[in-house]
Order: C-alpha cells, then structure tokens, then sequence
C-alpha cells in the first residue's frame, strides 16, 4: 500500500515536468503560425513595395508577376528538357564528388604518408575558386554534360572528404584498443567501429555537398550550354524578364530541397541510432 503511495507520489511531478503531446503540438502550431505569418508579412511589404513604384518593374517584380511567370514556365513545353539537363548533371556531379571525397577521405584517416602527401593537394584544391576552374572544365571536356559533371563534382567533393576525416578521426582510442584486445583485425576495426561511428558525420557532409550541388551545374550552364535551367536565366535576364528570372530560381530552390530531403531521409534510414 505503502509502495503504491509513493510511486504516485513520484509519478505526478513527472508528469507535471512533462510537456505532453498537446504542449508538443501547441508549440508546433505556434511555430507554423509565426513562420506562416512572417512570411506572408514579407509578401505583402514585397507587394506593396513592387506596386507603389518606387523600384522599377525590371528590377524588383511583383509577387504576383512572379507566380504568374512560374505558372507560365512550370506549364510550358520547354522546362522539362532544361530541367532534366540541370537535373542529370547536378545528380551525376553529386554522386561522383561524394563517392570520391569518401574514399580519399578512408585513405587520409587511414594511411599516413597518403595523408602526407595528398592532404596539402587537398586544401590547395579547395582554395582555388571553383568559378575559374569552369573554362578549363570546358576546355578539357567540351560543351556537353561531362563538364557540368566534373565542375558539380569538384564543388561538392570539399565538404565530404573533410567530414569523412572528421568522423573517422573522432573514433575513440580506448575503443580501438578494446577491439584490438577481442584480436579485431584492421578491416574489421574500420567496419565495425571506425564507419559507423564516422556516418553521422560523412551524412553531415553529404547533406551540405547536397545544397551547394547545383552551383556547379548552373555556373558551368552561365559559360557554354545550350540548355539547361543557368541557360533560361541567362536568356530570360538578357530579355529583361526579371518574374521569369525570380521564378526559374524557384525551381532551382526547389531541386535543391529536393536533393536536402533525400540525403536527409538517407540519413535516418541509414544512421538510425
């Protein structure tokens, strides 16, 4: 009797300590209100600023001109080939600069005079701005997709390979030593402790890789090509079509939420603890 006292005792400051999944969801709603409400309250001030005419047409388009000329290009018969291009291009850059930066990130963590030899190549690679590299991208590749490829890749390879340093290095000694004491061997060290505890970090990279892909693509598109979503900004910027523009920077916004989402979905299926 006396036991059953006391554990309701404790129980009920818990549950006062507790929010519970109505407080979860009052704050949820409010959350959704305030950014609901603050980003209505930018379009209205976006609106009235584009209609009282203190900014030209051209150069500040008004909300609605915008949705209109997003309606206008997401119903036409020219976007799905640029947006497969950009789409395919960004894609294909991204997973071979990931796949890459993973590997060379295993080998610096793991090898010493690799890291020695390839890690000062490494930074100098990632000092140079990747903007200058697209001529000679283009140069060596020609016009076609392989350069919008190299020139995503070489974008995104940077944050993965630092990250998958990172997580491997951060594995700890005592650890290892327990594993080397169970007679673990190299292989076995690096795949069942050593990975896993490096995915939450290699995720990490490949989530920021993920929302910088498209740069790439879309700079490479800026110098040669004849289709793709940098060449409808190209064209709709020199016909002074500035809606047009706003809204083909939409759906490149869009794509790249696209490819956060799925890295992000990735990383809780894969790094689930």
């Amino acid at each position: 009797m006396e036991s059953s006292t006391v554990s309701k005792t404790l129980s009920q400051p818990e549950k006062a300590k507790r929010p519970g999944i109505l407080g979860l969801n009052e704050g949820l709603n409010r959350d959704v209100l305030l950014v609901t409400g603050s980003l209505i309250g930018l379009f209205l001030l976006w609106e009235l600023v584009a209609r009282s005419g203190v900014v030209p047409k051209v150069i500040l388009p008004s909300p609605i001109d915008v949705a209109v000329a997003l309606w206008a290009v997401l119903t036409s018969s020219y976007l799905p080939e640029h947006l497969w291009i950009t789409t395919a291009e960004t894609i294909s850059g991204f997973f071979i600069g990931c796949a890459l930066g993973i590997l060379i990130g295993i080998l610096v963590a793991n090898i010493a005079w690799f890291r020695t030899i390839a890690y000062p190549y490494i930074i100098a690679f990632q000092i140079v701005p990747k903007v200058v590299l697209a001529p000679i991208f283009i140069t060596w590749l020609g016009f076609g997709m392989e350069s919008k490829i190299v020139m995503t890749a070489a974008i995104v390879f940077f944050p993965v390979v630092v990250n998958t340093i990172l997580g491997l290095e951060s594995v700890e000694e005592n650890a290892k030593l327990l594993m080397i004491s169970l007679e673990a061997d190299r292989m076995q060290i690096f795949s069942k402790l050593a990975w896993p505890t490096a995915l939450p970090a290699v995720f990490a990279g490949l989530e920021t890789s993920a929302t910088i892909a498209l740069i790439g693509s879309i700079v490479a598109e800026f110098i040669s090509a004849q289709k793709g979503l940098g060449v409808l900004l190209i064209s709709f910027g020199y016909q002074l079509k500035t809606d047009y523009v706003f809204a083909v920077i939409i759906i490149i916004s869009l794509v790249g939420l696209l490819m956060f989402w799925a890295v992000g979905y990735l990383k809780r299926k894969i790094v689930f603890w």
